[in-house]
């Protein structure tokens, strides 16, 4: 008999127990003594959500195949097409109920139905989207005079809780949570309002409108301010007719898609991620550069990073050549000649690109000339070297020791010439190609697994544009200001340096001919895609251009056709991009983008815990900006740093992120022993079928300093799903301060619950049938435990160390033949164990009950088996096997079948 523990049921309900609304349906919430699941787990009266599923027939798969993710509606909420919002007697109400108070009497509601017109989506989207034109509508505004910076207010609300984005900075965007109109932050992006009223939420989503884009401000007395802006003086309006959209549902994840699928059908602007093929790097392993070398990157260290990877016997699958690569120089230089000995972010910032081609330390890179160089003697230890005596210049500088200046600039110098040497001397063959393509070819010909090479740029060319009078391009040097909007937001170096230098920007006629120019060089030199970085310094630069939202227009136009003429239309990530008019206008072609601030291996401005505690930061940022950049391409949760204090916090959330895994070590620093739970023996990663989003009891809270919340992050797999558990705590937004910091008093241990609801399982179709059964085989990772649970069983209880985590991994249990219940769990061996299965089938008759389990990779492969199985075969080979009789547990050890490419068929036979 199997006692592999259940979790138990509710107890009955009783006085103590009351009525919450959660997900549109009435369920009972258990009093504070209860540990019964606060999810959708039972309506009132106790039985199942969904009807069980019916046995599953001979050879039947256990799960639908894996099928792209298709555009997921609410179809449950306020069916009878009836416009559900009203604006009237200063009330914008939903479904009768009051959402903003005090709106002034110049603000318009026009339902979707009344804005109607032809657009560019396809016509099933747009089919779709008019089906649900009741739950939506657009917000607008007239005002006496003409501004390019009009305002107004949509009226008030308070006691209403809230999850909103906001930019902190210009680049990047993070959550924030609040219960009235004066906690909402500058620059909000969206606001997700909750309204347990109807079992609904509700979005308020700034849109585009004519030459303006739009966002949120906080206005007096818990007012809510809409702020259009044009970026130019000589661009102005009075009036606005669909400035914002307003979208309700029961259903807060499904809610965002319908949302944004409205808004893309409105505005015809924008692509949503459904409708364009992603990177191939989607579910590769890769290496970026940056932290490895910062700006003093170069081809010898380049390839013995790769080097290290193929030794280790994980192979890389894509590597991104970081900045540093280019072609720049300062305006008070030689024109024709790079910057010299650049180390640090910050010192390029003022450079601008004078030439298409690479830098001078590539471009010298003779063909062949690495391919024999097992004896070459490369100092992997100098980049290490060569920063920290750029921080001790950095230190010189701010004392003015002129001395000590020379003296650190002379060594810095030789270091780096000492590694530039070494390509000199060696052999070449002059007659291959050179250059960044020669190191490209002959890295792909050494490192067999290596298929795509991404190199940096930035949206201008440089970080401050192309120099003028360098190229066949007209550009010219335009002063930068900051919006008053942006003037309120955090410090930053990038801004500073930005704004000291102008911007070299190239006319934007030209902008197609200036991607054309780099890319269809690249594209020749074997490079297959983009990172695409420091995107927003447009809107500084916008006046004599006809506002940021012409400028964008015309820029992101030229990126798109160049990145499909050039990259296959795919390979392009798009970075530093977090303002709403990039991804209304610049998402036509761009299918990939990073969803949080940058990967800082400890604080810049010295906090010793930023170590930790900006770590927790990076992971609310991804998980929460996802919630809408993923209507737009897929979230890319940025590399990180294996051998980090918190490698392994990164490693579990980028397993179950549903993007690329890339790290960013440097030569000779990588935790491969981490990386092999992230990445299989050929380079691919096991990826979830969705993108990690927070579970809904995360929504409304803050998991960065509320002292009580672990951030929750929920995804599929093929055959079942996961929850990540992590304890963020420890740091956030001051408002006061504008700035990110660390706090202290939240750094400790924080306690919380996981439940099989917690998984969104009908956010893909092809999932839904996993979320109706009956029982689940939970594993936790951390723990090595394996339980059952079953939708209305107790919650899971968990305690987190600070920056520490747990994964859950949830199989459906399923009857296979007339007493035995099966589940397969995956290879536990990886931090998603769930996306190892590739296929699970039973095959019942009347003599003998088998299920092949095929799974993908190398080490333990877990099942929940009721009873001993009589045997099994691994690829057609009788194996053996353990079997714990106390808990179903099942092992069988799997090795890597190279010639298969990795794949294993296990036979279980009952």
């Amino acid at each position: 008999m199997c006692l592999l523990q259940r979790l138990p049921l509710p107890a009955s309900p009783d006085a103590a127990t009351a009525v919450a609304i959660f997900g549109g349906q009435r369920l009972r919430r258990p009093s504070s003594s209860s540990l019964v699941s606060t999810g959708a787990a039972a309506d009132n009266s106790g039985q199942h959500r969904h009807p069980p599923s019916s046995l599953l027939p001979r050879a039947q798969s256990m799960a639908p195949p894996n099928e792209p993710c298709e555009l997921v509606c609410d179809k449950t909420l306020f069916d009878d097409l009836t416009d559900l919002f009203s604006l009237s007697d200063g009330n914008l109400t939903v479904n009768g109920v009051k959402l903003l108070s005090e709106v002034p009497e110049n603000v318009t509601f026009t339902s979707f139905n009344a804005t109607i017109h032809a657009s560019n989506a396809p016509p099933s989207l747009v089919k779709e989207v008019l089906s649900r034109s009741h739950k939506g509508g657009f917000l607008g505004f007239s005002l006496p005079t003409s501004s390019n910076r009009p305002a107004n207010s949509l009226g008030r609300f308070s006691g209403r809780r809230f999850l909103s984005i906001f930019r902190f900075k210009t680049w990047w965007s993070t959550m924030w949570v609040g219960s009235r109109g004066s906690d909402l932050q500058m620059e909000t992006q969206w606001v997700l309002f909750e309204v347990p009223e109807v079992g609904a939420y509700v979005l308020l989503l700034p849109l585009l409108e004519g030459s303006f884009r739009s966002a949120i401000f906080p206005g007096d007395s818990d007012h809510v301010m809409l702020y259009g802006e044009s970026g130019s003086s000589r661009v102005r309006t009075d009036s606005f007719k669909a400035l914002a959209y307003v979208h309700v549902g029961n259903n807060p994840f499904t809610l965002m898609r319908e949302a944004y699928a409205a808004a893309r059908v409105h505005l015809g602007t924008f692509r949503l991620r459904e409708e364009k093929p992603l990177p191939p790097i989607v579910d590769k392993f890769g290496w970026c550069t940056w932290d490895a070398f910062y700006l003093t990157v170069e081809p010898i260290g380049v390839w013995h990073g790769v080097k290290d990877f193929a030794d280790s016997g994980i192979p890389l699958r894509f590597l991104l050549i970081d900045d540093g690569w280019q072609s720049i120089n300062l305006d008070c230089e030689n024109p024709n000649q790079d910057t010299k000995n650049l180390v640090f972010c910050g010192e390029q910032m003022t450079a601008r690109l004078y030439r298409f081609d690479e830098g001078e330390e590539f471009r010298k890179y003779k063909g062949g000339s690495l391919l024999g160089s097992e004896t070459l003697s490369y100092d992997k230890y100098i980049p290490k070297k060569v920063f920290s005596k750029a921080k001790e210049l950095k230190e010189a500088t701010i004392t003015s020791n002129e001395v000590k200046e020379l003296e650190l600039k002379r060594e810095i110098g030789e270091m780096l010439e000492q590694t530039s040497k070494l390509l000199e001397d060696q052999p070449g063959d002059l007659g291959e190609m050179g250059g960044l393509g020669g190191l490209i070819k002959d890295l792909k010909a050494k490192f067999k697994g290596l298929e795509d090479v991404y190199v940096w740029q930035a949206l201008c060319g440089a970080w401050g544009g192309v120099r003028p009078g360098s190229t066949h391009l007209d550009a010219k040097l335009v002063p930068g200001k900051l919006s008053p909007g942006l003037a309120g937001t955090m410090g930053d170096l990038a801004v500073d340096k930005i704004l000291e230098g102008g911007i070299g920007l190239v006319n934007p006629a030209q902008a197609g001919e200036l991607y054309d120019s780099m890319h269809s060089y690249l594209a020749g030199a074997g490079v297959t895609g983009v990172k695409v970085d420091v995107i927003h310094t447009l809107e500084y630069v916008s006046e004599e251009y006809g506002g940021r939202v012409e400028l964008a227009k015309a820029y992101y136009d030229g990126l798109s056709k160049s990145i499909s003429k050039n990259f296959n239309g795919t390979g392009i990530i798009s970075s530093m991009q977090q303002c709403n008019d990039f991804f209304f206008l610049g998402t036509w072609q761009v299918n990939m983008g990073r969803t949080g601030d940058d990967f800082w291996f400890e604080d810049p401005n010295g906090d010793p815990m930023g170590v930790y505690w900006l770590q927790g930061a990076h992971m609310i940022n991804n998980s929460f900006n996802s919630l809408w950049m993923g209507q737009f391409m897929q979230p890319d949760w940025d590399m990180f740093q294996s051998d980090h204090a918190c490698g392994e916090f990164h490693a579990a959330a980028r397993a179950i992120c549903g993007g690329p895994v890339y790290v960013s070590d440097a030569v000779g620093s990588h935790d491969f022993d981490l990386i092999r739970k992230l990445v299989f023996n050929d380079g691919t990663i096991p990826k979830c079928v969705h993108y990690a989003l927070p579970t809904r009891d995360c929504l409304f809270a803050n998991p960065l300093f509320d002292e009580k919340t672990a951030l929750k992050i929920w995804n599929l797999n093929k055959f079942g799903g996961v929850i990540g558990a992590f304890n963020c705590q420890g740091c956030g937004w001051n408002p006061e301060e504008k700035r990110v910091k660390g706090y202290s008093r939240c750094y400790k241990p924080i306690t919380g619950t996981v439940h099989v609801a917690d998984v969104e399982w009908d956010q893909v179709e092809a999932c839904t049938e996993l979320g109706e059964a009956e029982e689940y085989a939970v594993y936790q990772h951390k723990a090595k435990k394996l339980i059952l649970m079953a939708l209305n069983s107790d919650v899971i209880c968990f305690t987190l160390q600070p920056s520490s985590f747990e994964l859950f991994s949830f199989a459906p249990v399923k009857k296979v033949g007339t007493d035995v219940e099966f589940a397969a769990i995956g290879l536990v061996n990886m931090f998603n164990c769930g996306g190892t299965l590739l296929e699970v089938e039973v095959d019942a008759d009347a003599v003998a009950v088998k299920v092949k389990v095929k799974v993908k990779g190398g080490g333990d492969l877990l099942v929940y088996s009721s009873r001993k199985p009589r045997g099994c075969c691994l690829n057609g080979v009788l194996v053996g096997f353990k079997y714990y009789v106390e808990d179903g547990k099942m092992m069988v050890e799997v090795p890597w079948a190279e010639l298969s490419g990795g794949v294993s068929e296990l036979v279980v036979d009952y």
